[in-house]
């Protein structure tokens, strides 16, 4: 697939058998705040951000190393009782029309099921709100510079209308941001500002690592610069969380 290519799946809603997955973390306890977690990463995005660190998860297409969905279902019913929650990930789950079925599934055995995206999708995820306790939504930029950093023109007001839903819906919401470089303290105070007026109280700042980025050529942090954490006003949010100080 080239790159900024579109990922094109069928809108027709398919078995969680379908559901394509690259990747399955059996523990964690980072990925669903305050629950021991395990993560299913899904193959698939239509978005080719420069600081992507999964480039093995995009193309939607890859045959190798997927991982059987009927594996994932017996690991999940052998460990009921000792894992919390089932987080979807990627690439972008919501690119696949099985995410539904699989996150039935899931939910079915008693997990609570949470979503990593990047609001590729908002009217997929408007269906899946049912399904989901905790969504992480990455925020990359203001709405009118996305495509510099995805590829494609229309994600920043996708992205962004699938922020306004989630609030909307009163979802259990984290809003992530990876700091790119070149950022300017008053672009992510703007950023910061923007956000919370629209309704979102927990925050996190991402160090943007680029030792396994799709742009091998984008400068990265060896540590979260100062001045730009100091950008932004912690009284915005009920939570603000640093990642990479």
């Amino acid at each position: 697939m080239p790159d900024g290519a579109p990922c094109v799946t069928s809108d027709q809603p398919q078995t969680a058998e379908r559901l394509r997955v690259g990747g399955f973390t059996r523990l964690t306890t980072i990925d669903y705040p305050g629950e021991l977690s395990a993560v299913v990463f899904c193959q698939g995005c239509p978005w080719r951000c420069r600081y992507c660190q999964n480039g093995d998860l995009l193309d939607s297409t890859a045959v190798e190393s997927l991982i059987d969905w009927a594996d994932i279902r017996a690991f999940l019913r052998g460990r009921v009782g000792l894992l919390d929650a089932v987080v979807f990930s990627g690439g972008e789950p919501t690119v696949q029309t099985a995410l539904g079925a699989a996150m039935r599934e899931t939910r079915a055995l008693g997990y609570k099921i949470g979503l990593h995206t990047s609001g590729a999708y908002p009217e997929r995820l408007r269906t899946l709100l049912p399904l989901i306790d905790w969504v992480g939504l990455d925020i990359k930029t203001l709405p009118e510079d996305y495509a510099a950093l995805t590829g494609l023109p229309d994600s920043g007001e996708r992205a962004w209308a699938s922020l306004a839903l989630l609030l909307e819906a009163g979802v259990n919401l984290e809003v992530r941001t990876t700091l790119m470089p070149g950022w300017t303290s008053d672009y992510l105070h703007v950023l910061s500002c923007t956000l919370a007026a629209t309704g979102v109280r927990r925050y996190v700042l991402q160090i943007c690592a680029t030792q396994r980025a799709l742009d091998p050529n984008l400068p990265g942090y060896s540590i979260m610069p100062r001045e730009l954490v100091e950008a932004v006003d912690p009284l915005l949010f009920e939570h603000l969380d640093i990642r990479g100080m």
